[in-house]
């Protein structure tokens, strides 16, 4: 563990786990929050898993996070809106 008590060493690659239900607007509402807080994310570090009968979708962002302060405020935003289920 680091000394700023988080189980990362910043900076780092931290993968954030996303899941909504399978449609535009949840992905839209994804990576609009991203890329407001990561301009230089790029698409091919996204990784999308639908369910099995393709009602949900999970989403996998790896993004390059300079400190706990940076994945705390995209955390908050993410779990804030209401067309995300949930955020791991």
């Amino acid at each position: 563990m680091s000394e700023n008590g988080s189980a990362f060493e910043f900076p780092c690659d931290i993968p954030v786990k996303v899941f909504g239900y399978n449609d535009d607007a949840f992905r839209d509402a994804v990576l609009s929050i991203v890329q407001t807080y990561f301009p230089e994310f790029r698409k091919e570090d996204l990784v999308e898993r639908s369910s099995r009968q393709d009602r949900y979708l999970s989403l996998t962002i790896t993004v390059w996070v300079e400190s706990r302060s940076m994945i705390d405020a995209l955390y908050t935003e993410l779990t804030a809106s209401e067309t995300i289920l949930m955020v791991l």
